[in-house]
């Protein structure tokens, strides 16, 4: 099993050790990381613990992991740059910005070099073990709902179950974010989606007013499915309104 593929397990405090679980902490704050992991681990999830992003990339491919839960003020590697190269690496590995960092711009950095969810310091630890426990439920959710399926679009194939995404014939690799923006277009064709609907359906309500990563996301989706993404053939843009794929 790969990292984009989750066991769901009846409940987290009740799970088996092969169901725990399985989070990489990347914090150098030493009093912040001793409480995340053992709140996490109370939950039932298995906690490992490193305090760079170098130490971090190098475990990033040791393991099946479920979720990185990410610092953006570390030594050495920026977090954004680290966020970037996760991504680079694991496309659906999700990650969870924990930051002191709280403006609009460092928030905006933070989604569209990949993250998943961004919380600010300081905050509640049974708030942040909530929201952990949240992108649990929705891997889960989404692997229930998609088995043995498949979305189709004339050459384009999205496998629902892997993850996988192939272009006449030809495996494209995409991040989370693309192939929920990729699958909501195959999904619905001919629909004009607004940004804050995708928003809304991609990334989550706690997003509203964060539109400009959806340019971001659909200008890289573009650069990788299209043959000339300046004249796409197949996500258009509706100008004045927003995107749609083409039927």
């Amino acid at each position: 099993m790969n990292s984009s593929q989750h066991t769901p397990c009846a409940s987290a405090k009740a799970a088996p050790p092969q169901c725990a679980k399985r989070i990489l902490l990347i914090e150098d704050d030493g009093d912040i990381a001793a409480l995340l992991s053992r709140h996490l681990n109370d939950s039932g999830a298995q906690v490992k613990h490193v305090t760079s992003g170098e130490s971090g990339l190098e475990l990033i491919g040791t393991s099946n992991w479920d979720l990185v839960i990410l610092d953006l003020g570390l030594p050495g590697i920026d977090g954004i740059d680290v966020a970037a190269k996760i991504k680079q690496l694991r496309p659906s590995l999700p990650i969870m910005v924990v930051t002191a960092r709280s403006s609009e711009l460092d928030r905006v950095s933070g989604l569209d070099a990949g993250a998943d969810d961004y919380v600010i310091k300081p905050f509640s630890m049974l708030e942040l073990v909530a929201r952990v426990r949240a992108v649990f439920r929705r891997l889960d959710n989404q692997e229930a709902k998609v088995s043995d399926r498949a979305l189709v679009a004339g050459d384009l194939v999205l496998d629902l179950d892997t993850h996988a995404v192939l272009i006449h014939g030809k495996s494209i690799a995409l991040t989370a974010r693309e192939f929920g923006l990729l699958g909501e277009f195959v999904a619905h064709p001919g629909k004009v989606f607004r940004r804050g609907e995708l928003l809304e359906r991609v990334w989550g309500t706690q997003y509203e007013g964060y539109r400009h990563t959806v340019n971001t996301h659909i200008n890289r989706l573009r650069a990788k499915i299209e043959l000339d993404p300046h004249n796409p053939n197949y996500i258009q843009t509706v100008w004045g309104v927003g995107y749609k794929l083409k039927n």
